[in-house]
């Protein structure tokens, strides 16, 4: 982090910006634009009616709610029904699973395998650059 604060110190350094004289005033101007004016009346705080008022509105639109929604009754209940059978077939399959009989140690099993799928990958391969 210390090399990338002091390029970005660096940079900064060899930023050579002349300002002209009408911009600075335009900047200027703008600066006091949007100081507050301290003379300016400050908006007068309403009363504490009105905060009791919207309190006292927001309590009766909730009772209001609460009440429509107490009255309505509750939902019929309704009929469960079987789900609908699937619409295509499954294939049954006889699995027969067998124990794994090892000829050779674990090690030496790992690598066959891995070529295996090296010599199946490489058909597929050529399969696809015969095909394109």
């Amino acid at each position: 982090m210390d090399k990338l604060a002091k390029r970005l110190r660096g940079d900064a350094d060899q930023i050579d910006v002349v300002i002209s004289p009408e911009l600075d005033d335009r900047i200027r101007a703008s600066i006091e634009g949007v100081k507050q004016d301290s003379s300016a009346p400050t908006a007068d705080r309403r009363p504490a009616s009105f905060w009791w008022a919207s309190s006292l509105t927001g309590v009766a639109a909730t009772l209001a709610v609460i009440g429509i929604v107490n009255l309505t009754g509750p939902e019929p209940e309704t009929a469960t029904t079987e789900p609908p059978a699937p619409s295509f077939a499954m294939p049954q399959f006889d699995w027969k699973p067998q124990t794994a009989m090892l000829t050779e140690t674990l090690e030496q099993e790992l690598e066959d395998i891995q070529s295996d799928l090296k010599k199946a990958e490489q058909a597929v391969k050529e399969d696809f650059d015969e095909v394109l």
